[in-house]
């Protein structure tokens, strides 16, 4: 019997939850951006590095399942159970800051506040992965490509905070 023949049913639906909670943030995430990309983000000036848009919708969705695996294994951990616990708490913490950046910066059309934001979810973040160590070093490591995503986001918001000074809004 293959590996996967052996996965329970309650199993397969951990892990199909686990990916679409992530998924669903990202869903949500999208609703306050998608409009706002051929409009208001076209229209700001953007680091030469910054990356054609429609590169952005296929590598969040290959990391929120990178996510969602994540999560799964947090949650089938045996490890200590105030470990498991904190490390969810910050796993949902930092799903809450990605769409929250999503609505300030994309819906409310704030830059800076969208640079706070995103910041905040970096050090969350990084919290993230350093308490899932402690639970699941697979766990832990597949948050690190969002790491690094969530690195080059921070800067390109921060280039667009710095190269769109008119566009600076508080609200």
């Amino acid at each position: 019997m293959s590996n996967l023949a052996k996965i329970s049913l309650s199993t397969a639906v951990l892990l199909i939850v686990s990916i679409g909670i992530c998924l669903s943030a990202g869903y949500i995430g999208s609703t306050y951006t998608t409009s706002e990309i051929p409009t208001w983000y076209a229209g700001l000036h953007k680091p030469d590095l910054s990356p054609p848009s429609w590169v952005f919708a296929p590598v969040w969705t290959a990391l929120y399942i990178l996510m969602g695996f994540s999560l799964f294994l947090i949650v089938r951990s045996t490890g200590k159970k105030s470990d498991i616990a904190v490390s969810l708490l910050l796993f949902g913490l930092q799903l809450v800051l990605n769409v929250l950046w999503s609505f300030v910066f994309f819906s409310l059309h704030s830059i800076f506040f969208g640079l706070l934001c995103i910041i905040a979810l970096l050090g969350i973040l990084l919290c993230t992965i350093i308490q899932t160590f402690r639970v699941s070093l697979t766990a832990s490591l597949l948050l690190v490509p969002y790491l690094f995503w969530v690195c080059f986001a921070t800067y390109l918001n921060y280039c667009l905070f710095v190269l769109n000074p008119t566009a600076f809004n508080i609200f």
